[in-house]
């Protein structure tokens, strides 16, 4: 059973970090499901995680944006053994192509009655 969350990450005022996932999937889908889960519940348990949006579209191609207190979490999440055995799987049968990039989030809002931070 996949976990509900809720679509958008509620974040602290600026600054902090967005690490951004794109990936597009091979058609192997044994186990991905319950990995994407287990990664969900897992980064939410760590340090300086601060919440996750994804996305996937029927073609395959997915954006998952995972967002950190600072760069020090985001490394100690890329080294969490557990995250490291679903980035191997990832690559040797999950994914067809990948990249990775980490920003610093300075300035956010939002409107629709999820206001996390003002401008």
């Amino acid at each position: 059973m996949t976990p509900t969350r809720p679509p958008l990450a509620s974040t602290p005022q600026p600054p902090y970090y967005a690490v951004i996932f794109t990936s597009l999937r091979t058609e192997d889908d044994d186990g991905y499901s319950r990995m994407a889960d287990r990664m969900v519940e897992l980064a939410a348990k760590q340090q300086g995680f601060l919440g996750v949006e994804s996305a996937r579209d029927p073609n395959g191609l997915g954006i998952t944006v995972s967002y950190w207190r600072d760069e020090e979490a985001i490394q100690a999440w890329k080294a969490h053994l557990e995250h490291a055995v679903a980035q191997r799987l990832g690559k040797e049968k999950w994914y067809a192509a990948y990249s990775l990039r980490v920003a610093k989030v300075e300035r956010a809002s939002s409107a629709a009655g999820t206001d996390h931070s003002k401008e």
